[in-house]
């Protein structure tokens, strides 16, 4: 059976986001934060909202970084400001990429269900966030990069969050 160019291009995008969504989970999963921040397009954003201040209009966010220069910075927190003064926790992310939509120009909006679960220091897991992603990927032949990444989680965190979701 033959296929438009525009089905495979679809599916060759397809494939690339959902790498890209895998590589994310691993990175932030084994606190690979050199391959997180190489995750992101030198332009990019990267925040995390409550449902709650993203229904009402309000600015609040967890994480807001709006440029690359603050991704760096977040990582600096994390592994030279907060090492040792913080509990640390480990990650299990599921992402399931949910709506694709072709924005033009080798970028696509891409929507996800997300899930975060934790161990903490106890050794009880349980289930830090759940949401979705809103993201901007863009494409070359090869990979897929976010532009941006807008989460928005349903709950509060049931503990302070360190770790990009």
């Amino acid at each position: 059976m033959l296929t438009s160019s525009i089905e495979d291009r679809r599916a060759r995008a397809a494939y690339l986001v959902d790498e890209l969504l895998g590589a994310y989970a691993r990175a932030v999963d084994e606190r690979d934060f050199a391959a997180w921040l190489a995750l992101f397009a030198p332009e990019c954003a990267y925040e995390v909202r409550a449902m709650e201040n993203v229904r009402e209009g309000l600015p609040l966010a967890y994480m807001m970084d709006d440029c690359r220069q603050r991704l760096i910075d977040r990582v600096k927190m994390i592994q030279d400001v907060w090492a040792g003064t913080v509990e640390p926790y480990d990650t299990r992310h599921v992402q399931q990429r949910t709506a694709m939509r072709e924005l033009g120009e080798s970028r696509w909006e891409v929507r996800s269900n997300v899930l975060v679960a934790y161990t903490g220091a106890s050794g009880e897991p349980g289930l830090l966030v759940s949401g979705h992603s809103e993201d901007v990927v863009v494409l070359d032949d090869e990979t897929a990069l976010f532009q941006q990444k807008f989460v928005v989680l349903d709950n509060t965190p049931p503990r302070y969050l360190v770790y990009p979701v």
